[in-house]
């Protein structure tokens, strides 16, 4: 490559890299005088790269916005972490379009990347391991994303075809707020129009997704992620759990997450001959199943009271029997 081609794709990754560019700047990054940083420019558009000029005392030159994508110089690390943004994709989306655009993508990378980051993203792959199958978490369609989330940039309703869990399907109008990703999956919360009351949707079960004329103003105060670890903590399951346990809220919630339990502060005096700072807080918990919570509170190693339900007391208390009794044996 010629020292000019590399200065202009040097110009390309300046410009790229966000906001406006003085000539004087240019041309001291680039070792050339003022001139000739208005010819790389011109070089760029003829390639058809988006090249603004912007006037004014602090003018100069920024990259806009063009009607395709222009050449991305990235730098190793750069390509690295895009390779590997993509090999979670696919494991989230093993067949449909979103596989295919992340298999060619990286194909296109690969293609490109210098040996020596070839080798240490093979190297990488190797060593890297999921703690989940592929495809657990399903991946919503690209436009349907696309098209919510323009929706709640400009507040605009949004009908949709939407399946339930339980397999029914049935046309929505959604107010939505926002969109959050949780846990491998995508979820829109806002307002179903149709019964009035805030509801959240997985992106995945979204189909034919188009904005509709008309606009709203989402409430004040709304935060669409504590909106949905609120309607996960609170859910209808089989077993509803009120604890009393003594602690931090980071200690609690390090084993206790927003999208398992609720906690309400208490008054109360801290546990006796407890130094740990805190206090008691009264903790609800809805479960399909109680076995998983003994091991959960033991590994919380903090002073805690069990209300309800006496199912879980007896799973707590065998628990420590088993602990107790392991303790005891002979090596």
């Amino acid at each position: 490559m010629t020292r000019p081609a590399g200065r202009v794709l040097t110009l390309l990754e300046l410009l790229q890299s966000g906001g406006t560019r003085t000539v004087a700047e240019l041309a001291d990054r680039l070792g050339v005088d003022g001139r000739t940083v208005r010819r790389y420019v011109e070089q760029l558009i003829d390639l058809d790269v988006p090249v603004e000029s912007v006037r004014g005392r602090y003018g100069g030159y920024r990259l806009g916005a063009g009607y395709r994508l222009p050449p991305l110089m990235l730098s190793g690390d750069e390509a690295l972490a895009v390779l590997l943004g993509l090999v979670a994709g696919r494991r989230a989306a093993p067949t449909g379009a979103g596989h295919t655009a992340s298999e060619t993508a990286s194909a296109k990378i690969r293609r490109v990347l210098p040996g020596h980051l070839a080798g240490r993203l093979d190297a990488l792959l190797e060593s890297l391991a999921f703690t989940d199958g592929p495809g657990e978490a399903a991946v919503p369609d690209t436009g349907v994303l696309l098209t919510i989330a323009d929706a709640v940039r400009h507040g605009r309703p949004v009908s949709m075809r939407y399946t339930g869990g339980d397999g029914r399907r049935g046309e929505r109008t959604l107010h939505a707020y926002g969109i959050v990703a949780h846990a491998g999956r995508w979820y829109v919360t806002g307002r179903d129009a149709g019964i009035g009351e805030d509801r959240t949707f997985r992106l995945d079960r979204i189909a034919d997704a188009r904005a509709l004329p008309g606009s709203f103003e989402v409430p004040a105060g709304t935060d669409p992620a504590a909106r949905l670890l609120s309607g996960f903590a609170t859910a209808e399951y089989r077993h509803e759990v009120t604890l009393r346990i003594h602690g931090t809220v980071e200690q609690i919630r390090a084993r206790l997450p927003a999208a398992v339990a609720i906690l309400e502060a208490e008054e109360g005096p801290a546990a006796d001959g407890d130094p740990t700072p805190g206090r008691w807080w009264r903790v609800g918990v809805r479960a399909e199943r109680l076995d998983w919570l003994p091991p959960v509170l033991a590994a919380l190693d903090r002073p805690f009271v069990i209300e309800r339900p006496d199912e879980l007391r007896d799973l707590v208390a065998a628990l420590a029997d088993r602990l107790a009794s392991s303790a005891r044996r002979d090596p």
